[in-house]
């Protein structure tokens, strides 16, 4: 594959930005600090349960996965999840966002709060890992190409417009910031390597677009669930 092919890909791709969750008018009233504190602990309660599934995710491309050295990079994003030993991990970060938003942890393992839109996006996205070939799969998580300015904008709103969230429990957002460019860096060299014909980097494309109307919908359910 020529280099102007290679260019091609990674545009097409970053252009998936355009359909990204950020621009949900959700997401939007979130970082204008326009959302109440209900609203603010509908979506930390229903997105627990994207982290969760995150992991299952990943070992999902792992399993299907043949090449060693990718297996060997990408458990590192099972391990920042579920961490190494209890009380680490991004699991146990959302969990405790889930404490600083005044949620107790019991009700956010208990799904109590889980709308089921929700609960039909992220599962299909896990099926998504779980049926596709793995590089499809690897595509769809490069959503993350447009995660570190999220990430950056998101804590600052916290930070500015929510002062009653405890600041401790922002640690996942600030996690974030390192974790997602490795990783979204990691999976576009596996992209670009093995997406190689016309057909692959049309494939490619259209995964991260689902993976792109699945981050949407979850909004769209929470957004119906909490309007005020």
């Amino acid at each position: 594959m020529t280099t102007t092919d290679t260019d091609t890909l990674v545009e097409a791709l970053r252009s998936q930005s355009q359909r990204y969750h950020d621009q949900h008018p959700f997401h939007v009233k979130m970082n204008e600090g326009r959302l109440s504190r209900r609203q603010i602990q509908g979506w930390v309660a229903n997105r627990f349960y994207y982290q969760e599934n995150i992991p299952r995710k990943d070992a999902a491309i792992l399993a299907n996965c043949p090449d060693v050295e990718v297996r060997r990079r990408w458990i590192r994003r099972i391990l920042d999840h579920d961490g190494t030993v209890n009380g680490e991990g991004g699991i146990e970060a959302w969990l405790a966002l889930s404490e600083a938003v005044g949620l107790t942890r019991e009700e956010v393992l208990d799904e109590r709060h889980l709308v089921p839109g929700v609960r039909f996006a992220v599962d299909a996205y896990v099926t998504f890992a779980r049926t596709r070939p793995w590089v499809e799969a690897v595509a769809s998580s490069l959503t993350e190409l447009f995660a570190p300015d999220l990430m950056s904008e998101r804590l600052a709103a916290f930070e500015r417009s929510y002062p009653w969230v405890d600041r401790d429990g922002l640690a996942y957002f600030r996690a974030r910031l390192d974790q997602a460019p490795r990783d979204s860096e990691h999976a576009l060299e596996v992209v670009t390597e093995h997406c190689r014909s016309a057909e692959e980097q049309e494939r490619a494309v259209a995964a991260l677009s689902f993976k792109c109307d699945v981050l949407w919908s979850m909004l769209d359910a929470i957004d119906r669930a909490y309007a005020d």
